[in-house]
């Protein structure tokens, strides 16, 4: 189990949670927990002298951070993902009485970072509801027939932070023509078209929306055309297709 030559992982020190069983080999000892690799062979911590750290799961940024610091030696510990093909962080190896310290460091200003913490999230709500409203306002212009509670409904599904939404792409952040009509489009498959029940009924997803294509596109037609003669129209329209913008494929 080799890191890949391009991993930033490599500038330091790197652990293995190793996905299938493995034994050191200089000791035998196994199967491992976690392991280094030195020359392509599997070690354990003890023989590769770090038996004396500590494990840090990941998850409290300002811990983690801080028990770096405190610490003279420390390693990253990673994990493959098969699905996502890649290694991701676990936590830090660290020493004992880093760890102790960088707790007590934590502790001292809890409630100052708790406060931060609410001032942040604050902010970001505040941002969100802004952003929201105005992909909402996208949506009204390019299809002035789409109801306002269901173009502030789209809007917000499709701008939740974290969700990886087309919203949240930075085609959506720019609330471009191309990832506002996929938000839309979305929308209108999953609600205005049985596109849902060929899924459970097994259809192929490729398939499914081959199927309900034309329902999507007379609903799309249909709100744009509400605008009347001469109103404002986007500048991409047509297939599913022909509209993804960059990094989504437009599902919800």
């Amino acid at each position: 189990m080799a890191l890949p030559s391009t991993s930033p992982l490599r500038a330091g020190l790197v652990v293995l949670q190793p996905l299938r069983r493995k034994h050191c080999a200089a000791c035998r000892r196994g199967p491992l927990p976690l392991l280094v690799l030195e020359d392509g062979v599997p070690r354990c911590l003890a023989c590769a002298d770090l038996g004396h750290l500590v494990f840090l799961p990941r998850g409290d940024t300002a811990l983690t951070r801080r028990s770096r610091e405190e610490s003279t030696l420390w390693a990253v510990v990673v994990r493959f993902n098969r699905r996502k093909g890649r290694y991701e962080r676990q936590g830090l190896l660290v020493e004992e009485e880093a760890l102790a310290r960088a707790e007590t460091r934590c502790l001292a200003d809890a409630e100052a970072r708790r406060r931060r913490r609410a001032r942040d999230a604050r902010r970001r709500e505040a941002q969100d509801a802004r952003f929201a409203e105005a992909f909402a306002a996208q949506i009204r212009r390019l299809f002035p027939g789409c109801p306002p509670d269901r173009a502030r409904a789209v809007a917000a599904h499709a701008a939740e932070r974290g969700s990886g939404r087309v919203g949240r792409s930075a085609a959506g952040r720019a609330l471009s023509e191309s990832a506002v009509t996929c938000a839309v489009i979305a929308s209108v498959r999953h609600l205005d078209t049985p596109y849902d029940r060929l899924l459970m009924d097994g259809v192929a997803r490729h398939e499914a929306r081959r199927r309900i294509a034309a329902e999507v596109e007379a609903v799309l037609r249909a709100w744009r055309e509400a605008a009347g003669p001469g109103a404002a129209q986007p500048a991409v329209i047509g297939t599913e297709a022909e509209i993804k913008p960059t990094g989504t494929d437009g599902r919800r």
